[in-house]
C-alpha cells in the first residue's frame, strides 16, 4: 500500500499551518517534515508542536527530512539533535545522506566509515523503534545502484533502509531498473518529473511523467509494505495550483495501480 504525500520543503516558503493545509485540501496524508525550515534539528518545542498539529489535522508524519550527512569530514549535525526532533515529531522515518562523495571517487576509507556511521545511527534510531531511510542522491554513496545496493548491504542492519526517486538526467528505464534492483530495501519514494536536456532541466507537471509513473508502480506493487509512502517534490515553480493538479494526478496514478 503506497500512501500519497508531500515533502515539505518544496514550500520552504510557507508556514507550517499553510502546508498542512494544502495536505489537508489535496488529500496527501503523509508529510515529510524537513529538518531546515519547518522543523529545524534539535528544536524540540517545535518538533513538538508540529507533530500534534500534524496529528491534529487527520494527517500522518511519514518521516522527519534531515540533512544529516553520515561524513565526519563534512558540516555536520549531531546525531542526538536529530534523533531527539524525529522523536518529539513522532516521525516513524529519519531520511539522511550517505556521505558527501560520489561513488565513483570515494576513497575506500571514506566508504568504510559512511557505513560505519549509517550502522551506528541505525542502532540509536532502532533504540526509538524509528527507521533510517537513506536519501537516493547524487554526489553520494547512493548516487549508483551498485553502490547503493553494496553499502545497504554492507550495513547489515535490519533498520536502515532506502528511499527511491528517478534518477536526474537517466532515461525511465533506467530509473525503473534502479528501483526493481533496490526495492527489496526502499522505505518511501519522491514523486516527481523533470526533462533534462544536457545539463539543465525543467520541472514539468506530473501527469506528463504517466507512462514512466505507471511502469514504477507497477514494480512497486510487487514488493507492498504497509508504511510505505509516494510524496510529491520539486513541484513546478513551487506554485500551490500545480501541486493540486500534481496530488489529482498521483491519485489517479495509486488508483489506476490498484
Amino acid at each position: 500500500m503506497l500512501t500519497p504525500g508531500l515533502v515539505s520543503i518544496s514550500f520552504r516558503n510557507l508556514t507550517v499551518s499553510e502546508i498542512i493545509e494544502l495536505c489537508r485540501i489535496n488529500e496527501l496524508p503523509a508529510i515529510e517534515w524537513g529538518g531546515d525550515v519547518h522543523v529545524p534539528h534539535g528544536d524540540i518545542e517545535i518538533a513538538t508542536q508540529v507533530g500534534s498539529a500534524t496529528q491534529a489535522a487527520g494527517l500522518t508524519v511519514a518521516a522527519y527530512g534531515s540533512y544529516y550527512r553520515c561524513d565526519a569530514e563534512a558540516d555536520q549535525l549531531d546525531f542526538n539533535a536529530v534523533l531527539d526532533s524525529a522523536r518529539a515529531l513522532g516521525a516513524p522515518v529519519i531520511r539522511v545522506w550517505a556521505g558527501t562523495t560520489g561513488s565513483a571517487v570515494a576513497s575506500a576509507a571514506k566508504r568504510e566509515a559512511i557505513t560505519a556511521d549509517l550502522r551506528r545511527i541505525g542502532e540509536l534510531a532502532a533504540e526509538q523503534n524509528i527507521e533510517i531511510g537513506i536519501e537516493y542522491h547524487a554526489n553520494t554513496l547512493t548516487d549508483d545502484p551498485d553502490s547503493a545496493l553494496a553499502l545497504i548491504e554492507s550495513i547489515d542492519h535490519p533498520n536502515v533502509k532506502l528511499y527511491w526517486q528517478s534518477s536526474n538526467g537517466k532515461s525511465a528505464d533506467y530509473s525503473l531498473a534502479v528501483l526493481q534492483k533496490l526495492l527489496p530495501y526502499v522505505s518511501h519514494l519522491h514523486a516527481f518529473h523533470w526533462e533534462f536536456s544536457g545539463d539543465s532541466f525543467d520541472r514539468r507537471p506530473l501527469s506528463e511523467g504517466q507512462a514512466d509513473w505507471q511502469k514504477y508502480l507497477s514494480v512497486v506493487a510487487t514488493s507492498p509494505r504497509p508504511d510505505r509512502a509516494i510524496m510529491l517534490e520539486f513541484v513546478r515553480d513551487d506554485s500551490t495550483e500545480q501541486l493540486a493538479m500534481d496530488a489529482k494526478t498521483l491519485h489517479a496514478f495509486l488508483k489506476n495501480a490498484d
